[in-house]
């Protein structure tokens, strides 16, 4: 079994062989530990021993792993380093570390400049950014903040609204200049003529283009429906297509505030829908935050307003 093989292997035997094989000699290994070179080479013969197997290779003063030592190296080295990041919140005088769980499409548009800005003016906390389209992953308590989508009401988190979902066609400027299109003249029942760029909708309260025009426009669905030039497996991918000038995609106006302000996407007319829904900032019901997650949390909710 293998749980009894390691039961009969002292685990420091693995730091002293992980130590011979990053030196590959045994008495500078030793001074790294502490230990003379002799108890290195007895505690290597009693891996090898317990292992059945030669670990090193001996050519007089030489080493060098045989095939068997460099696999288990290999395998050691990843379990130490595992280790050694898990103990790092452990660490004395180690800064705070804060999770903050948010979907793909907050943390690749909105939340990137955010954070690289938190972390400049508060460089003693290390942030952990979970991304992640599921509501368990979002609602997670193993996380200190939480961004998800809802109406604002949760059991176990505090919700501050960040940012509506107020929803409205934009393109490119290139795509518009292309299609000789007047961007701000286009009509809901434009849009079927053009190249619609849609997402694959993985929760049912999310809003694509046919959801959409039947809330703005359900006279133009008679007509014919939508059919999207591109569907990508996420609204990230979408938008990075609209901005690339593929076509026309629904967006969420206050996650692409930067992008409208910069230009790099425009609005197509004024229909908007306002659904009611957005992505909310949330802290623990349950438990008390650390200073740090109320930093940020105030951090976050201060950028609100900006692009």
């Amino acid at each position: 079994m293998k749980d009894a093989m390691l039961a009969h292997i002292p685990l420091e035997a693995f730091r002293v062989f992980d130590a011979a094989c990053r030196h590959m000699n045994f008495s500078r290994a030793g001074r790294e530990l502490n230990i003379t070179q002799a108890a290195v080479s007895r505690r290597i013969k009693g891996l090898e021993d317990h292992l059945g197997t030669q670990l090193f290779a001996r050519s007089g003063k030489n080493l060098a792993l045989t095939p068997r030592g460099e696999r288990l190296f290999q395998r050691v080295r990843a379990s130490l380093d595992y280790l050694e990041e898990s103990l790092e919140p452990f660490r004395t005088g180690a800064g705070q570390s804060i999770s903050l769980a948010a979907s793909g499409s907050v943390s690749h548009l909105w939340l990137g400049p955010r954070l690289r800005d938190f972390s400049r003016d508060n460089p003693d906390v290390a942030l952990r950014l979970v991304t992640s389209d599921s509501p368990a992953d979002l609602a997670s308590e193993n996380n200190d903040l939480v961004i998800p989508y809802s109406a604002g009401e949760h059991p176990r988190w505090t919700l501050t609204p960040l940012l509506a979902e107020t929803l409205a066609p934009v393109a490119s400027p290139d795509y518009i200049a292309r299609k000789g299109l007047d961007a701000a003249a286009i009509v809901p029942a434009d849009l079927i003529a053009l190249d619609l760029i849609d997402y694959e909708r993985f929760n049912a309260n999310w809003i694509s283009f046919r959801p959409w025009l039947e809330r703005v426009a359900p006279q133009a669905l008679r007509k014919a429906p939508p059919r999207p030039h591109l569907t990508f497996s996420t609204y990230a991918l979408a938008i990075d297509a609209a901005i690339s000038g593929d076509g026309v995609a629904l967006g969420s106006l206050d996650l692409l505030a930067a992008a409208l302000a910069e230009g790099t996407l425009v609005q197509l007319g004024e229909t908007r829908l306002v659904t009611g829904y957005g992505y909310h900032l949330g802290l623990p019901k349950f438990r008390t935050s650390p200073p740090e997650a109320l930093r940020l949390h105030d951090s976050l909710l201060a950028s609100r307003a900006a692009p």
